[in-house]
């Protein structure tokens, strides 16, 4: 993704997620990536899955937050 190439990110992306099923970072980044291809709803389930793995995340709250999510 800091190389400009979010569709790439969401395909290595998608690997992680099922590689590492239980990892809460994984859905956070896929996240990102899936907000940088303005793909809210995308971004919101993967955050929101990131949360329930890891309810500590600040950066997934944060995130929904901004989003407009509780």
């Amino acid at each position: 993704m800091r190389m400009g190439d979010a569709p790439g990110a969401v395909e290595i992306f998608k690997l992680n997620v099922e590689q590492f099923p239980q990892e809460w970072n994984v859905y956070d980044s896929f996240g990102e990536a899936y907000l940088k291809l303005g793909n809210k709803a995308e971004a919101i389930a993967n955050y929101k899955k990131s949360l329930q793995l890891n309810p500590k995340n600040d950066n997934g709250r944060d995130e929904l937050k901004s989003l407009g999510v509780s």
